[in-house]
């Protein structure tokens, strides 16, 4: 058996029990938040959180050791947030890495400045273990989605006031990444 979907009163219980079914270690599987599940009222209008767990083959074992990296980071830190594999990547893209729970918004930071760090260190961790260059994302709860989302919107806007003023706007400081965004919209 190499994928189970599974039912619990809360995410990590069912990550749990997933885990036992599969006979697997957390760093071996793929997890992927099927509903974060709801207490509801007295238990009225409550749902169950479900996971679906996938177990990782020997050549996704990238993405296996950065998951492994990033729980080991998110321990350090004492945060409570849940680490899952939402895609294992190939050669040119490495795996990306989705973090979700209560505290995620600390990993964020202002305009997505803690996150890119955190990223980075994942990944100069990561690259030293390998030995060679490889890229992984790291998302938290799709920020970074909902980030070139606005940032396309902003573009936009500016772009309309430019045509119509006919004078030059200047943007604020930006990642490569986020200036990447602009510069195609």
């Amino acid at each position: 058996m190499d994928k189970v979907e599974i039912s619990a009163k809360t995410v990590d219980e069912a990550l749990e029990l997933a885990l036992r079914e599969l006979d697997a270690e957390r760093g071996e599987v793929a997890v992927e938040v099927v509903s974060p599940g709801r207490p509801g009222l007295f238990g009225i209008g409550s749902e169950q959180a479900r996971v679906r767990v996938v177990r990782l083959s020997a050549s996704e074992g990238l993405a296996s050791q950065s998951l492994e990296i990033v729980n080991g980071l998110l321990t350090g830190m004492g945060v409570s947030v849940l680490a899952t594999i939402s895609s294992s990547g190939d050669d040119e893209i490495g795996a990306t890495i989705d973090i979700q729970g209560e505290d995620s918004g600390l990993l964020i930071g202002k305009r997505g400045e803690t996150l890119q760090a955190f990223q980075f260190l994942v990944n100069l961790a990561l690259n030293s273990q390998v030995g060679s260059h490889r890229v992984v994302i790291v998302d938290v709860e799709n920020y970074k989605e909902r980030r070139s989302r606005s940032l396309q919107a902003l573009a936009n806007r500016v772009a309309e006031r430019v045509v119509s003023s006919g004078r030059p706007v200047t943007l604020e400081p930006m990642p490569a990444s986020e200036r990447r965004v602009i510069h195609m919209a």
